[in-house]
């Protein structure tokens, strides 16, 4: 018998992620240099587009694509980390631990705004939830945009 302890769910979401998060310098290097053949594409998991330059990299075009993404991959890299991350909290069932290395940092489409009203609302009443509103899972408190069908907390359905 082991004297190992089991790892958390978050010890496990660590793990899993440093496995699938990529470096934001190496997609911007690839872009820049080897982004006539689309090879930043196809680090990011976007192979049909990855195809298309390898296609047309005889033209040049992808080359001076390539070089005009350099500048854009940061924040495609980002998206794709907080994708995976959102992905892997999710099959877990734990919260994304203030999105590893940014703290504070909020999902895309969750920011919040300015004046937050907070509602808890049945499957019978769903009228008069503006954009603004965050509705309150009954389940774990967590608040949510208004128009999600899930928790981001505990997954429950919301409406």
């Amino acid at each position: 018998m082991s004297t190992m302890p089991y790892p958390t769910p978050q010890q496990v979401f660590q793990m899993h992620y440093e496995s699938v998060r990529r470096d934001e310098v190496v997609g911007v290097l690839l872009a820049l240099f080897l982004g006539c053949f689309g090879v930043h594409h196809f680090y990011l998991g976007r192979v049909g587009l990855g195809i298309l330059y390898l296609c047309f990299c005889w033209t040049g075009i992808p080359a001076i694509l390539g070089f005009i993404e350099c500048f854009f991959m940061p924040a495609r890299v980002r998206a794709y980390n907080a994708i995976q991350a959102a992905g892997l909290a999710a099959a877990l069932g734990v919260a994304i631990p203030g999105y590893v290395a940014y703290p504070g940092w909020v999902a895309p489409g969750y920011a919040q705004p300015i004046n937050v009203t907070v509602q808890n609302v049945t499957p019978a009443d769903t009228t008069g939830i503006t954009e603004t509103t965050l509705v309150a899972c009954a389940n774990c408190q967590q608040a949510n945009p208004a128009g999600v069908r899930f928790c981001s907390g505990c997954g429950a359905r919301l409406s």
